[in-house]
């Protein structure tokens, strides 16, 4: 039997997953599942009506994709304190969203928990899962938290689910990384590659904030993969910032009121996508 190829799976993963080479992925922001702190008892119905409702409402509206993230579960565990019923309540929803609606979904389990994602995607049939941290090492929100891949690859081999792909971020949004400050941003997004990302997602400072557009076409240069934009799009920027990249994940500027734990706003989602077609 031949060797497998060094490198990430075969194929543009943004083509391949969405059909289109500059894609809009909407992030459904779960409400507190059972087991988190902010959880209080509501029916699960009810958690998976809104998760359904928000998918819903990005994807009647122009949106290519989503991706299921339990950000309702503040604050965020590290990835071995995270307990199999978040991977149970979200493989529900994420299967619920996926048979509904027919399009592409995507897993993030916060906070870095590649291992949990895999499963909830090889549970539901998720197309790709988002890593915050996937290669080196940063001190989060969460505390010391360490790059994934070595670990997540083993498992999704284990799985037979190589056909999942990975979206890995760069210098990666609420945390520090002194820790390898010694080596330049470019280096340290060459490691997602080198350890067989498919994507590479920049980010601002902190959910919703804007990077910048230099800094942007810095990661976008140095990955030579599918490169994308997760956080702070607004359809005032949403323009500029596709001129560079080849995908934006947005949630923020679509809720109600622009605040991300509100519900998805259809009107602005129809805004945000019928701009980008004009």
């Amino acid at each position: 039997m031949s060797a497998q190829p060094i490198g990430p799976s075969a194929g543009d993963a943004i083509t391949s997953i969405f059909g289109r080479a500059k894609a809009v992925i909407g992030v459904v922001h779960l409400l507190p599942l059972p087991g988190a702190p902010r959880f209080d008892g509501e029916a699960v119905e009810a958690i998976y009506q809104r998760g359904l409702d928000d998918a819903r409402a990005y994807l009647e509206n122009g949106c290519d994709g989503v991706i299921v993230e339990n950000h309702g579960d503040v604050p965020f565990s590290k990835p071995d304190a995270i307990g199999p019923e978040t991977a149970a309540h979200m493989s529900v929803v994420s299967d619920r969203i996926r048979r509904e609606l027919g399009r592409p979904i995507g897993i993030n389990v916060l906070a870095n928990a590649a291992v949990p994602a895999l499963a909830i995607a090889s549970a539901s049939g998720a197309a790709f899962v988002r890593v915050n941290q996937w290669a080196n090492a940063y001190v989060a929100n969460e505390g010391f938290v360490e790059g994934e891949a070595a670990r997540a690859m083993r498992y999704r081999a284990q799985l037979r689910a190589k056909g999942v792909r990975i979206f890995a971020d760069a210098h990666v949004k609420h945390g520090a990384h002194a820790i390898v400050a010694d080596r330049p941003v470019e280096e340290q997004v060459k490691d997602l590659v080198f350890f067989d990302a498919d994507a590479v997602i920049a980010t601002g400072q902190r959910t919703g904030h804007a990077a910048d557009l230099s800094y942007i076409r810095m990661i976008k240069e140095a990955a030579g993969l599918p490169t994308l934009v997760g956080s702070g799009v607004t359809a005032e920027n949403v323009g500029d910032i596709l001129d560079i990249v080849d995908g934006v994940i947005v949630a923020s500027s679509l809720k109600h009121g622009g605040v991300w734990w509100n519900a998805v706003d259809p009107a602005r989602v129809k805004r945000f996508c019928a701009g980008l077609k004009r």
